[in-house]
């Protein structure tokens, strides 16, 4: 029986309460002229321009505050957004709830891997990938180097750990038995929930899957030795970017070019000025400073060695790899149609954005 995902199942309280998420522009108010001075009268004097109403915007980015964030903080601190004429709120929740009410145009920004919109287009739902902003694909396969588990191979006979059959753990364990030919029938996997670093620590599995800036940072935060596999080393898949509908980019192509505008000059600033935008970010998330702040910077430097690119390519989608993720989740049925990948991103907006 094949595996797929389904995003369909959208609950309808839900996005009607995140209805207004692009609530327009207040309209301007005009005061009428005071009486006209005497002609000997000193020229009234001329009054100030007032600003510009920004446009408020939501935008889903899942998981919980966190550094990993970093880029967006840096762009609301650093006053990219309100440059573009943008008030932005970020949400905080389950990704895949963020992506139904953005298939439904009710929600118009979310930040998701690219998988999940393969899987959305798929089932009907016009996502399209506007900014690349992970250049690899975060999920590897953890262990600690006592095991010696230092292939794909190596992982036949043991028992490995994944959160849950879903997800972008799924998506990447399909994604390396399909690139390393790994026999999946030797493997036994095993759902875990979230706590693959504990699980490998204390061997209730010999390996598991998580994010490179997650289990792996926690376990040698601990003083373990670990070996990680990447699935990008395998296969190279789009990864986590800026995502939107396909209403959005043909009504409101404006406002997904200063999104995309802030976000890239975001990622830029972070990259070149680390120290600056760690500061930043724990402005943003206190809980991650104080006693959390050691453990918060090693997130956060494993986080960027997933967004380095050369300048040309920040932002910028392989079509390559959007091709090679569409043939490998249709072929180990992770979806149940053809995709055309020329439909699941575009670069519009970062070939239209101004030069850094």
């Amino acid at each position: 029986m094949s595996i797929r995902f389904s995003l369909i199942c959208l609950i309808l309280a839900g996005a009607t309460a995140l209805a207004g998420c692009a609530a327009p522009t207040a309209p301007l108010m005009v005061t009428p002229a005071a009486d006209q001075p005497a002609p000997d009268a000193a020229p009234a004097a001329t009054p100030a321009a007032t600003p510009a109403a920004l446009t408020p915007v939501k935008i889903g980015l899942g998981y919980i505050p966190s550094v990993q964030f970093a880029p967006f903080y840096v762009a609301q601190a650093k006053g990219y957004f309100a440059e573009q004429g943008l008030e932005v709120q970020f949400l905080h929740g389950a990704e895949t709830d963020f992506l139904k009410l953005a298939g439904v145009n009710q929600m118009e920004f979310v930040v998701a891997s690219g998988d999940q919109v393969i899987l959305g287009r798929a089932q009907g739902l016009p996502l399209t990938y506007v900014l690349a902003w992970y250049r690899k694909f975060p999920v590897t396969v953890m262990s600690l180097a006592s095991q010696g588990l230092d292939t794909p191979q190596a992982l036949e006979g043991k028992r490995v750990g994944i959160p849950g059959m879903y997800g972008a753990s799924l998506v990447a364990w399909k994604a390396l038995v399909y690139a390393a030919g790994l026999d999946e029938s030797k493997v036994k996997l095993e759902s875990i929930g979230f706590t693959q670093a504990a699980a490998v620590s204390e061997g209730r599995v010999d390996a598991a899957l998580d994010y490179v800036a997650n289990g792996p940072v926690q376990l040698r935060l601990a003083g373990k030795e670990v070996n990680v596999i990447p699935v990008s080393d395998y296969i190279d898949l789009p990864s986590n970017g800026l995502i939107t509908n396909q209403q959005t980019i043909d009504q409101q192509p404006e406002l997904v070019q200063r999104m995309s505008n802030a976000l890239l000059a975001g990622i830029r600033y972070t990259l070149a000025h680390p120290d600056e935008a760690f500061a930043l970010s724990l402005q943003a998330v206190p809980e991650a400073g104080g006693s959390n702040e050691a453990a918060s910077r090693a997130v956060f430097d494993a986080s960027l060695e997933l967004w380095q690119a050369a300048d040309a390519d920040i932002g910028r989608s392989d079509p390559a790899a959007w091709q090679e993720a569409a043939r490998f989740m249709r072929a180990t049925g992770l979806i149940e149609t053809d995709v055309a990948a020329e439909t699941l991103f575009t670069n519009q907006f970062i070939d239209a954005a101004p030069a850094p």
